[in-house]
Order: structure tokens, then C-alpha cells, then sequence
């Protein structure tokens, strides 16, 4: 079973994830953490790394080539065989999603348009999990982080940027996942969150307001 856990930086994706892994261990599943691409060996890593990341959101060159040659291929070769150990359950921390959305809030660039057109070129996840928090919490969360880095600075000041980030996601690469749970981390503990998420991969029954929580802000 494949998690996605996904939003603007400083949404709290890197919490969430491991309250997750703390959440399903404790329940007796096998988790793996990852980030990046999803194959084992992927022929393009190298020369992608070469790629400045942080400035994909200001450049149809990295944008496409991530989309292409990265998650496009990525996806044939985990269609094509397992990504990971059977019986694990992978928390992804970011996927092609986060670039998708980049992308169209910073372009848009055509390969991010072409991608929202079809998103189900890309893997999909059994359970997405998109995040995100009002700009006055993500400006504390800025304000505690080491080393921010132009685009986490971005998606705190720039609110039109911010808001087509999020909109990229909720409303275009979420659906080619089979369940997809939307929180505002401001709102939630990870606790809670994780609870919720797990409940949803596992296919607990939603008899409570907690487990219904990403659902309930997913309708809204």
C-alpha cells in the first residue's frame, strides 16, 4: 500500500508523515518513509539532481523535464514492476503532484497543463493526503525553520501563489488517487490526522467524527 502525503511547504507534511509511520507501526504494519521517485532505479536520478529544484516553480525547463522524464517514466517502471517489499506500507512525502501544482502556480507551463489534463499518466496512491494552513501559521512555522529557501519564503508571502497551489491539487492530480483526505493542519494535531489517515488506508469503518475529519474538510 502506497500513502501520499503532499501541500505547500511549511503545510506540516514532514509531521504528518511521521506520525503516520508511529501511527500504522503501532497497529503492526511495516512502514517505509521515502522521498523522490518511487522506482528503485531510476535511469534519469542523476541528471535531475543536476536540476536546481528550488527553482522549478520560475522555470518551464525543470518543469518539464521533472514531468517527463522523471514521473512519467517513473510511473511505467513502477506499473512495470513492485516499488517496494510486499506487505509495507510507503509514506511518500511529496510527489509529482507538488510539481504539477508548481508549475501551474508559477507558470503555467505547458507540461504542468498537459499533466492536470491527464493525471492518471502519473502513479497513483492508495490514500492522498494533501495539507495545507492558513499563511499566518505557515509564517510561524517560516519564522522557525533553519534554513528557508525561496520558495517556502514564496508560498508564505505570495497568497495568489499559495491558493493555485493548493488548488492545483485538490481540484486536478487528486483525482487519480483512490481516496483522497484533505486537513488544515492549523486545525488538527498530527495525532489526529494520522489516526484519520490510517483509518482510511486500512479501511477502518468512519464511525467517528475523527476518522470522517479529512473527508468532512474534503467536501468543504
Amino acid at each position: 500500500m502506497r500513502v501520499l502525503i503532499d501541500g505547500l511547504d511549511l503545510s506540516g507534511k514532514t509531521t504528518l508523515t511521521a506520525a503516520l509511520a508511529a501511527e500504522l507501526e503501532a497497529r503492526g504494519r511495516t512502514v517505509v518513509e521515502h522521498r523522490g521517485f518511487l522506482a528503485a532505479r531510476h535511469p534519469a536520478r542523476r541528471l535531475l539532481k543536476k536540476l536546481p529544484l528550488v527553482r522549478q516553480p520560475d522555470s518551464t525547463l525543470v518543469t518539464t523535464a521533472y514531468l517527463t522524464a522523471g514521473y512519467v517514466l517513473d510511473s511505467l517502471l513502477v506499473r512495470a514492476g513492485a516499488a517496494e517489499p510486499a506487505g509495507t506500507v510507503l509514506i511518500q512525502d511529496g510527489y509529482v503532484d507538488r510539481t504539477v501544482a508548481f508549475g501551474m502556480a508559477g507558470g503555467p507551463y505547458l507540461a504542468a497543463v498537459l499533466a492536470l489534463r491527464w493525471p492518471r499518466l502519473f502513479a497513483p496512491f492508495d490514500v492522498a493526503v494533501y495539507l495545507h494552513a492558513p499563511a499566518d501559521a505557515r509564517r510561524v512555522r517560516l519564522g522557525a525553520r533553519h534554513a528557508p529557501d525561496a520558495v517556502d519564503i514564496r508560498g508564505v508571502e505570495d497568497a495568489e501563489f499559495a491558493a493555485t497551489f493548493t488548488a492545483m491539487l485538490t481540484r486536478g492530480m487528486g483525482r487519480r488517487h483512490k481516496k483522497l483526505l484533505i486537513f488544515d493542519t492549523s486545525a488538527h494535531s498530527p495525532k489526529e490526522m494520522a489516526v484519520a489517515v490510517a483509518d482510511a488506508l486500512l479501511g477502518v469503518p468512519a464511525q467517528t467524527q475523527l476518522a470522517a475529519l479529512g473527508e468532512l474538510e474534503r467536501a468543504a
